[in-house]
């Protein structure tokens, strides 16, 4: 996604029907799948203590039935994995 036009937003919405405002940091692709990778967004200093606890939010591409959603890392250990390598990513983007 192009930082041409500023920061990028989406909404999700999680299993318990809130809706969350996520900004886009940035995409890899690992083993076939693309990884994409959001911080929560604040608009209040209360939401913004609350967003510090999810930290980097990671989710996938998953294609269904034809259809592409984002979903959940399946395993900690894809979870982790993929944070490892979205944390080394940006270490290199910053150098």
């Amino acid at each position: 996604m192009s930082e041409e036009f500023g920061p990028n937003f989406i909404t999700i919405t999680d299993e318990d029907g809130n809706d969350i405002e996520l900004e886009y940091v940035d995409a890899l692709e690992h083993n076939g799948t693309t990884y994409m990778a959001f911080f929560p967004t604040a608009d209040t200093e209360e939401e913004a203590e609350s967003a510090q606890d999810f930290g980097l939010v990671i989710l996938k591409s998953v294609v269904e039935n034809g259809e592409e959603f984002l979903a959940t890392p399946d395993t900690d250990e894809e979870l982790n994995e993929i944070f490892d390598l979205f944390t080394q990513q940006l270490l290199e983007d910053e150098e």
